[in-house]
């Protein structure tokens, strides 16, 4: 059976080709990512250095995503292709939300820093679920749909 060949999905936000959403986005992943590290680094050791570095990463993780995302938003309403898939819409929506929680989490750390336990954690862990399964929406734009993927000849 021959597989038909997938057409580009060419990005409106990008610079050379190059889509700006996969190149910001890795930042701020890490420091969400990281932030669930730090968060059981003061649950297990109680110093207050893990207080200051998860403030800073989901400082980070929350400011980065949101600026990371005015691209992949840029994307999804200006490119008719885009905006006709099932995956691209379930991607920003679990974005969205994920990156509610990330600005919830901060907020609950800048406020009080000692809120880490047992929120912060909590909030951290679902934050990374979500950030799995956005990136998982995202692989099957970029995999099956060619979204920003140059695969023509």
């Amino acid at each position: 059976m021959a597989k038909t060949r997938q057409l580009s999905i060419v990005s409106r936000a990008s610079i050379a080709g190059h889509p700006l959403h996969p190149v910001m986005i890795h930042f701020p992943v890490a420091a969400l990512l990281a932030l669930v590290a730090s968060d059981i680094g003061f649950l297990l050791s109680g110093d207050e250095f893990w207080l200051r570095a998860s403030l800073w990463l989901a400082g980070v993780g929350a400011f980065g995503g949101w600026i990371a995302s005015t691209a992949g938003i840029i994307d999804l309403v200006t490119v008719p292709r885009i905006r006709r898939l099932v995956t691209g819409w379930s991607h920003a929506i679990v974005a969205v939300v994920m990156l509610s929680l990330a600005s919830l989490n901060w907020l609950l750390r800048f406020n009080d820093a000692s809120a880490i336990l047992p929120w912060g954690l909590a909030v951290s862990l679902i934050t990374a679920g979500l950030i799995a399964v956005a990136g998982l929406l995202g692989g099957q734009l970029v995999y099956e749909h060619a979204v920003g993927v140059d695969v023509e000849d």
